[in-house]
C-alpha cells in the first residue's frame, strides 16, 4: 500500500511540473507577442498548445497570427484552421488562413477557404477584397501566358462576391478576353477558302464575350468601354 501511495504522489508531482511548464510557455508566448517577437511567440505558443491539447482558443488564434507574421505559413494554416473549428475570431481566422494559402501559392485551397469564409460571414469586405485582388492578378498573368481557360476560372471565382464593382470588373475582363480571342482568329483568317471556318471559330469566342459583356453592362449601364465592345461584338456576329 505504501508503494502505491508513493507512486501516486510521484505522478501528481509530474503532473504539476507539466502544468507549470505549460503556464510558463503560455506567459512567455504572451510576452513575445506583445513585443512583436513573432518567431519566439509562435515557438512558445506551439509548445504550450501541444501540452494542453489545443484547448485554449485565444492562444490557438494568437499562435496562428504569430506564425503568419513569422512567415511560417504552413503552421499558420494549421492553427487558423483550428481557430475556425473553435469559432474563434472567425472572420479574421478565415482571412488569415486565406492569406497564408495565397502566400504558399495554393490557389485551389485559397479560393475554397475564401468561399467557406464568405458562407460563414456573407459580404465580409476583407475576404471579398482578398479574393478579388488575387484572382484578378493571377487571371491577368495566366491570360498573358495564353492559358485562357485558367484565366476564365480565376475571373469567374470573383463572381461569388457581393461587391458589384468587383463583379463588373471580372465580367468585363471575361468579355474583353474572349472578344480579343475572337478578333485574333479573324485577323489571322487571310485565306479566303478557309475564312468561313475561321469565322465560325471566332463566333464561338464572340458569343462567350457577348454573354459576359452583357452581364457587365447590366451591372453598370454607364460602362462606356463595355458598351463599345458589346456593340463591336454584335456587329461582328451579324456579318
Amino acid at each position: 500500500m505504501k508503494k502505491i501511495v508513493l507512486l501516486l504522489a510521484f505522478c501528481l508531482s509530474i503532473g504539476n511540473v507539466f502544468a507549470q511548464d505549460a503556464d510558463k510557455l503560455r506567459d512567455e508566448g504572451d510576452a513575445a507577442l506583445k513585443a512583436k517577437n513573432y518567431a519566439e511567440a509562435f515557438t512558445k505558443y506551439d509548445g504550450f498548445l501541444k501540452q494542453t491539447n489545443n484547448e485554449d482558443a485565444d492562444r490557438v488564434f494568437n499562435c496562428a497570427f504569430a506564425a503568419f507574421q513569422a512567415k511560417k505559413y504552413e503552421d499558420a494554416v494549421k492553427y487558423y484552421d483550428l481557430a475556425i473549428q473553435k469559432n474563434k475570431n472567425i472572420d479574421d481566422a478565415y482571412t488569415g488562413k486565406a492569406m497564408a494559402l495565397r502566400n504558399l501559392n495554393k490557389a485551389p485551397e485559397f479560393t475554397a477557404t475564401v468561399e467557406a469564409g464568405l458562407k460563414a460571414k456573407p459580404g465580409d469586405a476583407d475576404l471579398e477584397k482578398l479574393l478579388y485582388v488575387y484572382c484578378m492578378k493571377q487571371g491577368q498573368a495566366v491570360q498573358k501566358s495564353g492559358k485562357i481557360a485558367d484565366a476564365e476560372e480565376l475571373y469567374k471565382d470573383v463572381l461569388i462576391v457581393s461587391n458589384p464593382k468587383y463583379k463588373e470588373n471580372a465580367l468585363y475582363s471575361l468579355g474583353a478576353m474572349y472578344y480579343n480571342e475572337g478578333a485574333k482568329i479573324l485577323a489571322a483568317a487571310t485565306d479566303p477558302a478557309k475564312y468561313e471556318a475561321e469565322k465560325d471559330k471566332a463566333d464561338v469566342q464572340m458569343k462567350k464575350a457577348k454573354e459576359y459583356m452583357e452581364q457587365a453592362v447590366a451591372l453598370n449601364a454607364a460602362n462606356a468601354n463595355a458598351k463599345k465592345i458589346l456593340d463591336s461584338i454584335n456587329e461582328t456576329l451579324a456579318k
